[in-house]
């Protein structure tokens, strides 16, 4: 079985997959890929389901070498991915041959990359899921160097996405609430209104804003409920919190807002020290851009092409053959 070897990794170098569900009752947070579109690219390239097991790599980067064979892939907004010193384009699946050396790493103006390999990760799964929850423990330690990654192999044809669809833009959506009545009037269009930056206090678990202060209304403590990804606490300070995937699932301060689930990873991409900017939509707009998200991930796989395709019938019909083509009379001024 092909596997790939890691020499070198930066600390955000995990693991993830969809994540892990159905055990938040019992205070085990889902974790999953923080940016699940890309995820379903890097995996779709080397013949693996969109929510398999695949490298998340953060800040730092991955070096790997190639134990056997093996077809890999990098995708995300911003990436570079090089093999044996050569340049790979991003979301184009390369072979690897039998002791390779890899290097990928998301590029300045995104925070995460996915190397997808091929077939997909082959490795037991914990609680369901191949996701690592660092701080638990639970889907394995933090990669290092010395670790191998199996992989389930199956992908004889290279892949690329010479056109990904076009996605969202704007600001980050949220909707109000559960406790947006604990603040005061005014701190909704606050966080709307005046911009905040990404700190460098940020993780898989959160990310701290930099920016203006959120007055409550009262004391900021309440009895501790439920957390969701992307739930925006504000403690005793005033300053917000963004939670991510690898959130604890209860909290006892008060959550002024969510960004909705279709925004989880543009938001995730955002580096420390970038701006952002949040504007309020109704839950019938949340509902139809994570339908749309939907429609992205699922319409990957129909805009898969393969690399060197064969000059087949269909494929010469479906191209621009006949471009440029003039007319000699008319040439001839005749």
């Amino acid at each position: 079985m092909s596997a790939l070897i890691v020499k070198a990794c930066g600390p955000a170098t995990s693991i993830q997959d969809r994540g892990r569900f159905g055990y938040q009752r019992f205070g085990v947070s889902p974790a999953g890929a923080m940016d699940r579109f890309h995820l379903a690219a890097a995996n779709l390239l080397v013949a693996a389901e969109p929510d398999a097991a695949a490298l998340e790599l953060g800040p730092g980067g991955v070096r790997v070498t190639a134990e056997g064979d093996i077809t890999i892939a990098l995708a995300g907004p911003a990436c570079t991915l090089e093999v044996e010193g050569r340049q790979i384009a991003p979301f184009t699946a390369v072979r690897v041959t039998d002791g390779g050396t890899v290097v990928a790493r998301p590029a300045p103006g995104a925070a995460y990359a996915y190397l997808g390999v091929e077939g997909g990760i082959a490795m037991a799964s914990d609680m369901g899921s191949h996701s690592m929850h660092r701080r638990s423990g639970i889907g394995g330690g933090p990669l290092a160097a010395g670790a191998r990654i199996p992989a389930h192999g199956g992908g004889a044809t290279l892949y690329c996405l010479p056109e990904l669809p076009g996605g969202e833009t704007g600001p980050i959506r949220i909707l109000p609430g559960p406790q947006d009545d604990h603040f005061s009037d005014e701190a909704l269009a606050i966080l709307t209104g005046a911009g905040y930056r990404l700190s460098g206090q940020a993780d898989r678990m959160g990310v701290r804003l930099d920016g203006p202060t959120l007055p409550h209304r009262g004391g900021y403590n309440i009895v501790s409920d439920g957390i969701v990804d992307g739930s925006i606490q504000v403690p005793g300070d005033g300053r917000p919190i963004v939670l991510l995937r690898d959130r604890q699932t209860t909290g006892g301060y008060p959550k002024i807002a969510t960004i909705i689930s279709a925004d989880i990873g543009r938001f995730a991409q955002i580096p420390p020290g970038e701006p952002v900017r949040f504007d309020v939509v109704t839950f019938e707009q949340a509902i139809e851009a994570a339908q749309r998200l939907q429609a992205m991930i699922e319409g990957l796989a129909s805009a898969l092409v393969p690399l060197a395709a064969p000059l087949t019938s269909e494929r010469l019909l479906a191209l621009n053959l006949i471009g440029g083509v003039t007319s000699a009379t008319d040439a001839r001024g005749v």
